[in-house]
């Protein structure tokens, strides 16, 4: 089956339809789809968005089309968005979607030379406000991988805390690549004899 127009390509590259699929069918398990946490968030989050639809229906009988469009409203911004974490602020209840904190983790990582992120993943650790962070890196050997792998940890813990209100128990990270040293074009730094 060809994949629909528009289809959400997860995380870990599988199309969202076919996840879902997978998941209404059980005959039709697959092993990726039932460990992948990016498969099982989307399948949870589908399996909600299906019964908003259901209590829909059952309390109002609006044109199909307008259901249809409020629930795919839904699923666009659930797919997009990912999870609300909370941040550390007990008196309100103040949310940010992971992956609009993501990426500000993903760029205090970047500040560290000789590290890049390639991904960062955002989870909540227990019940309250605390939130763990698994990133992966690419990173660069001039220096021992374990100072570079600390030196990420404290600019992220650094930013979550001070650009976004987080409270990080938990920063842990992964080298998944050497980042390959940068070299100047072909002849640059050459010096020419003679004048202007």
């Amino acid at each position: 089956m060809p994949p629909f127009t528009g289809d959400e390509v997860l995380p870990c590259g599988r199309l969202l339809s076919r996840v879902w699929e997978q998941a209404r069918d059980a005959a039709s398990a697959d092993p990726h789809t039932v460990s992948c946490p990016h498969c099982r968030e989307a399948v949870e989050g589908l399996a909600i968005v299906t019964a908003v639809a259901r209590a829909l229906r059952a309390e109002d009988t609006p044109g199909l089309q307008a259901l249809a469009d409020r629930v795919m409203n839904i699923v666009r911004a659930e797919v997009r968005l990912g999870r609300l974490l909370p941040l550390a602020d007990p008196d309100r209840d103040l949310r940010i979607a992971e992956s609009a904190a993501a990426k500000v983790l993903r760029q205090a990582a970047d500040t560290v030379p000789g590290a890049r992120a390639a991904t960062c993943r955002l989870t909540p650790a227990g019940e309250g406000t605390d939130v763990r962070v698994t990133m992966t890196l690419v990173a660069a050997l001039d220096h021992p991988l374990p100072a570079r792998a600390h030196q990420v940890r404290r600019s992220v813990l650094h930013s979550a805390g001070q650009d976004l209100g987080l409270a990080v128990t938990a920063v842990d990270i992964t080298v998944v690549d050497v980042l390959e040293p940068w070299a100047p074009p072909f002849g640059a730094g050459l010096q020419t004899s003679g004048g202007a």
